[in-house]
């Protein structure tokens, strides 16, 4: 790795610092969004840099869908525990159980969606102000839009027109009773510039993002894994194969790609020659042009 690529990184982490202190400085009770993912993971490992020697002043907020890989809650419950935080969880499952929100059927059925009501019940359950998350702009075009602080009016809706200007280092995180913003202090990293930093820090990531044996299916272009969750269809055949993820979310919608790498030097080398979007291998986000448009403007991130 470079000194130039060293010195960007330490810039990036600088940026990425000022924006969680800002947080920290104009809201009441501001939480990170936390997945298990390697974004948040990283948001979190920053958060922990930024106000060494003191812990992590905000709580850790996970929407859990039920059909999370067991290794990814594991890494989470273990995440919380060393580091001494709060975890607030919202179900979707209990928000099913309770009318809520209704579950999809069919064969790519997900409950991507159903996080939305989810998500925006824990937030004014926990009178949240501020939703720390880890989306970045190269990640998908609908992320692209985001500013550093990103304003949500009382229904917790994203609208382009009402959101704040950002000029030079100036955030403003004023609103009203019932309004809400979410926080992206990685906005400006790429998938290149997470991996070389994880590398470069020896950050633990759940063993997900390594290639491994697993028993697969291909479907949606993708290798999906096999689950209690995941119905077969006829002609379908479940398959061994060495994979590996580079995004983690729901298991029944997740997709991995055979590899061979892993360790995170492979990984870096790996994610340099890709030419798909990490986002290409979730089969929700292939249900039309404006997906996650469409997820975003109602709350989901």
């Amino acid at each position: 790795m470079s000194k130039y690529y060293l010195n960007y990184l330490d810039e990036l982490e600088s940026e990425a610092i000022y924006i969680l202190r800002e947080v920290w400085a104009q809201f009441e009770n501001p939480v990170i969004l936390f997945s298990g993912g390697k974004d948040s993971i990283l948001v979190t490992h920053l958060a922990k840099k930024a106000f060494y020697p003191s812990k992590i002043p905000f709580s850790l907020m996970h929407v859990d869908t039920g059909h999370n890989f067991p290794e990814t809650i594991q890494f989470r419950d273990d995440l919380v525990k060393e580091f001494g935080v709060q975890l607030l969880v919202g179900s979707v499952q209990e928000a099913i159980d309770e009318g809520r929100v209704a579950e999809e059927r069919g064969k790519n059925a997900t409950r991507n969606v159903l996080q939305i009501t989810t998500l925006l019940d824990a937030i004014e359950k926990n009178k949240v102000d501020c939703a720390i998350g880890g989306g970045r702009r190269d990640e998908e075009k609908a992320r692209a839009k985001e500013r550093f602080f990103s304003h949500r009016d009382d229904f917790g809706q994203w609208d382009p027109k009402n959101q704040r200007p950002e000029l030079w280092n100036i955030l403003n995180g004023k609103h009203f009773e019932g309004e809400h913003f979410r926080a992206f202090p990685i906005s400006n990293w790429t998938e290149m510039d997470v991996w070389n930093y994880i590398l470069r820090e020896n950050i633990e990531v759940p063993s997900l993002y390594l290639a491994h044996d697993r028993d697969v299916v291909w479907r949606s272009d993708s290798w999906i894994p096999v689950s209690d969750h995941l119905k077969l269809e006829e002609g379908e055949k479940i398959e061994n194969k060495k994979v590996r993820f580079r995004t983690l979310g729901d298991i029944t919608i997740t997709g991995g790609l055979e590899s061979e790498a892993d360790t995170l030097e492979k990984i870096v080398a790996e994610v340099a020659a890709m030419k798909q979007t990490e986002r290409g291998n979730r089969t929700d986000d292939k249900r039309s042009e404006s997906a996650m448009e469409d997820r975003k403007r109602q709350g989901y991130f």
